[in-house]
């Protein structure tokens, strides 16, 4: 069987703008609506996601959630935003970076401005983790390749 070429490591802006927007919601969260375009993907990286994300008015980013084994950041290019970071919630715009690492505070973001909200996403992607979502009470397992829901009762309160 013949090797798959890798893909060519730049991505111009030209070509980014050409992307397709993929449309992400959140399984937990159905106010998450991510316009994305996957660049790491797109250059061929596999133990590290990088997203160009675009937020409409309104919508969230993800689930107020915390990882035991990845970690993330979010850099904002953009629009504004309201991070929520534990119990603080903190108005974000342009240069501003967040940077999450393993069990960290748990972490969300929306846009409540008409201006579209946008940022670099990038994160591990460890073959195992754990995603808690205290508000929901529950939590995502990642492993051999697919992802888990379950529910929980131990919520840790402090983190509410």
């Amino acid at each position: 069987m013949p090797k798959k070429a890798k893909p060519f490591p730049l991505l111009t802006a030209a070509a980014i703008k050409r992307m397709a927007v993929e449309r992400r919601r959140h399984f937990v969260n159905k106010n998450v609506l991510r316009l994305n375009k996957s660049l790491g993907d797109a250059v061929g990286m596999t133990e590290m996601g990088v997203h160009l994300v675009r937020i409409k008015q309104g919508d969230d980013t993800t689930e107020f959630h915390t990882h035991y084994c990845d970690e993330e950041f979010v850099y904002i290019l953009s629009g504004h935003g309201l991070a929520e970071i534990g119990k603080r919630k903190i108005k974000v715009g342009p240069g501003d970076f967040m940077g999450f690492t393993a069990q960290s505070l748990p972490h969300g973001m929306t846009n409540p401005h008409k201006e579209d909200l946008v940022y670099l996403l990038g994160g591990t992607r460890k073959a195992v983790d754990i995603c808690e979502y205290p508000r929901s009470r529950k939590r995502g397992y990642k492993f051999a390749g697919r992802r888990h829901l379950a529910g929980f009762d131990d919520v840790d309160e402090t983190l509410l």
